[in-house]
């Protein structure tokens, strides 16, 4: 009888579960192919010139979505993963089920028109402060990524409220 209650329960439980879809995220600009830097492309302490984030074509956005959180990260080092380059908040029309995200410049927090910081990148005493920090490990062969999530805004810009996800690598630096 325990066993019948526990089952019901958890299948209950799971029920009410989330589980966010899957998008399908490519580059705009060949030179990111998720293995070297383009050139000029990494942190100002390495020599980057005018950084910028590639363009990222995100397709499979839930109806309900409007915005797009993109997480960059160094998934070498622990501290910079999970969004420690920054995350970036970009404001969407509801019911775009494919759109393209424009670039943010590295090093400020100066961002342009639909986007904002949600998050600083995690190492201003290493490089230049901002909402983007582009790779920045000195060519160690760390692996960078941005996971993407489309989002439903809640109160103040909370991005809590995850619809469909995905990961693309930025490159190996």
């Amino acid at each position: 009888m325990k066993a019948k209650i526990v089952l019901a329960l958890v299948t209950v439980l799971f029920s009410f579960a989330v589980t966010a879809a899957d998008l399908e995220l490519s580059f705009t600009d060949p030179k990111w192919t998720g293995e070297g830097i383009p050139e000029g492309q990494m942190c100002n302490k390495f020599g980057g010139k005018e950084t910028m984030s590639p363009q990222i074509v995100v397709k499979g956005i839930p109806a309900e979505a409007d915005a797009i959180v993109l997480l960059f990260s160094d998934r070498s080092n622990a501290r910079m993963n999970n969004g420690g380059h920054g995350k970036v908040g970009y404001k969407i029309t509801a019911g775009s089920a494919e759109i393209t995200v424009p670039s943010v410049p590295g090093h400020t927090e100066i961002l342009p028109e639909n986007f904002w910081m949600v998050a600083a990148h995690s190492a201003p005493g290493w490089d230049t402060a901002g909402a983007y920090l582009p790779p920045c490990s000195g060519g160690r062969g760390n692996n960078y990524f941005v996971d993407v999530k489309a989002v439903k805004l809640g109160a103040d810009n909370d991005v809590s409220n995850i619809l469909a996800e995905g990961s693309i690598k930025l490159a190996t630096f």
